[in-house]
């Protein structure tokens, strides 16, 4: 079996290891030893299982990218990066028509949405990579078109907490509310209320004390303006093996579009969804 070339960029960040670590135990992959990084970072390398990994800093990722294509046909980007470098990092995956699948969070996502349009690289970009979370948001979506309006007079509250590290509100939380708002509500994406003190986050939400350092917890709460009637839909993630699973599915997703010529196209975890890339470790 073809295996296909991953560089992982944001290490030593956890999300980025946890899925170097899922990477390393995907037999579909192979891991490039190398990484890009932000400037805050002063280690010269991390170790992921018995790989090490060289981090590279900022004002060497141009040369690096260059490099590391000449050296890897075809291989493929995952961006695990900071909200505040994701914009130019997407500019530099683009320049160098790379196909990367992005899960970083914030940013302009107009802005990398228009630059992948415009360049000769496809990408899966995604606010969120855990599959049964990115299905139920598809339901939520459903729903919003097929019954626009259903929740009109009824008011919305949202609650998410993530660890500490997570310095933006959820996106998979943004995009929930969109859906209600088309279903009637009237909620503003700045009324998520974002919980980031790991201390409340064990006393008050009761979150495991292993998970504080990686979660994703979210309730979002619909009450009637009479308050007779109420909905609450909840989806808490503990640790980050399922983002890893969806992001190796999306890679794998993308790696056959890159083999179809497949050119400025920006596609979601529910084309992978819908594309039955969905890896099953027992088989």
């Amino acid at each position: 079996m073809e295996t296909i070339k991953l560089m992982i960029n944001g290490l030593p960040g956890s999300m980025a290891r946890c899925a170097a670590v899922s990477a390393l135990s995907d037999d579909r992959f192979e891991l490039i030893p190398e990484s890009l990084t932000g400037p805050e970072i002063l280690e010269k390398s991390v170790d992921i299982e018995s790989v090490t990994v060289r981090l590279i800093p900022p004002e060497e990722h141009n040369a690096a990218v260059q490099r590391i294509k000449a050296q890897n046909d075809g291989f493929i980007i995952i961006d695990y990066t900071h909200p505040a470098a994701v914009n130019s990092n997407v500019a530099l995956y683009c320049r160098h028509s790379i196909f990367f699948v992005l899960g970083t969070t914030g940013g302009d996502r107009d802005l990398m949405m228009e630059t992948v349009k415009n360049s000769s690289v496809s990408a899966v970009i995604a606010p969120n990579m855990a599959k049964q979370i990115v299905g139920f948001q598809a339901m939520m979506e459903y729903g919003a078109k097929m019954f626009p309006g259903i929740f009109k007079g009824y008011w919305l509250r949202v609650k998410e907490s993530h660890q500490a590290g997570k310095a933006d509100t959820s996106g998979t939380a943004k995009a929930i509310v969109d859906s209600f708002n088309a279903m009637g509500i009237q909620f503003k994406p700045e009324e998520i209320e974002k919980e980031r003190d790991s201390e409340k986050q064990r006393t008050e939400w009761g979150i495991p004390e292993e998970f504080l350092g990686g979660h994703g917890w979210h309730t979002y709460t619909l009450v009637s303006g009479d308050g007779t009637v109420k909905f609450e839909f909840t989806h808490n993630v503990n640790g980050r093996d399922v983002y890893a699973s969806g992001t190796m599915d999306a890679a794998a997703f993308l790696h056959e579009k890159m083999k179809d010529g497949k050119r400025g196209v920006v596609y979601s975890m529910i084309d992978v969804l819908r594309s039955g890339t969905v890896y099953d470790p027992t088989r």
